[in-house]
């Protein structure tokens, strides 16, 4: 989560692609609610997220296409939300909606959204600022009106961190990794300028390829070092030549734990993988499903109640 220069804490992961309208969701708890609301959002479909601490009081937000969901369908969604917060013994919180325009949220990301060093290589870099005549970090330039991850959330951060670990272990080449869900192709990116050869990126919302596509022009990068297309392990296994040596997945648990049977239709023995979007509680269920399809995980870190595994075939 990143401090903004006024000591408000936000984190944010803003879903935009091209102008449009969108269903702004606002939810309005006590900071112990975030895990739980935005799991819930992204239940419901929601295509970014973002939150904001002011005086111990917590604001989330969640974005939805505006032809995606009819009003009476976002107060059945409100009533859910409530629910489950109830469910955990808080108080239900105050849970509203409007429509905002993608310049409206893209104007006002910019008042907040900062560069961010993650780990000790790498520096998330919004694309209108002039880019730093030094620096001895590895630039990942990002748009505000890109999908699904700035950097800026635990899951996000924990996956970089991770992947800046594994590439500094010897690897052979040319490496190819796998970017499963790869929203902005932020993790393709890091990967790729933190030395890897290729890397296939693979997401279900086919805004989330528009956003790799213009993160992978933003970054200069090509076609032949950042592959992207729509679809999940089935299309990487139709289009790969050879197993890739590593690949990430930073999505819900529910999600992993369906997939973790078909990494190793793309991942050769010896091969790694970096997991996220797992909260602490859902760590057992994980680890006995990749224990039970020949996975070890080598290594666990905790941001929050988020979890990431490196784990090994």
């Amino acid at each position: 989560m990143a401090d903004s220069p006024d000591g408000q804490n936000q984190s944010v992961a803003p879903t935009t692609l091209t102008p449009s309208q969108w269903w702004e969701i606002k939810i309005v708890g006590v900071p112990l609610l975030d895990d739980l609301v935005f799991w819930r959002l992204q239940e419901e479909g929601c295509q970014g997220t973002s939150s904001q601490i002011i005086n111990q009081a917590l604001t989330v937000c969640g974005y939805l296409s505006l032809d995606r969901v009819q009003p009476p369908e976002l107060g059945q969604m409100a009533d859910r939300l409530r629910q489950d917060v109830q469910a955990v013994g808080q108080p239900a919180p105050e849970v509203s909606w409007q429509i905002i325009t993608e310049e409206d949220w893209a104007y006002n990301w910019r008042d907040y959204w900062h560069p961010l060093e993650i780990g000790k290589r790498l520096l998330i870099y919004p694309a209108w600022l002039d880019v730093p005549n030094q620096s001895d970090r590895l630039l990942i330039r990002l748009n505000p009106g890109v999908a699904f991850g700035t950097g800026a959330h635990a899951t996000t951060q924990l996956c970089l961190r991770a992947l800046e670990q594994q590439m500094q272990e010897p690897q052979s080449h040319p490496l190819t990794i796998a970017d499963i869900g790869c929203g902005t192709g932020i993790l393709s990116i890091a990967a790729l300028l933190l030395g890897a050869d290729k890397a296939y990126a693979v997401d279900l919302d086919p805004l989330a390829i528009g956003a790799t596509q213009a993160s992978r022009a933003l970054n200069g990068l090509t076609s032949n070092q950042l592959w992207v297309t729509e679809g999940s392990i089935d299309q990487l296994r139709q289009h790969i030549q050879n197993p890739v040596q590593g690949f990430c997945c930073n999505i819900l648990a529910s999600v992993i734990l369906d997939l973790i049977p078909q990494f190793s239709d793309i991942a050769k023995p010896g091969s790694w993988g970096i997991l996220s979007g797992i909260l602490d509680t859902q760590k057992p269920m994980i680890f006995e499903a990749l224990h039970s399809h020949h996975w070890e995980v080598r290594k666990t870190d905790q941001d929050q109640d988020w979890c990431c595994l490196i784990i090994s075939r």
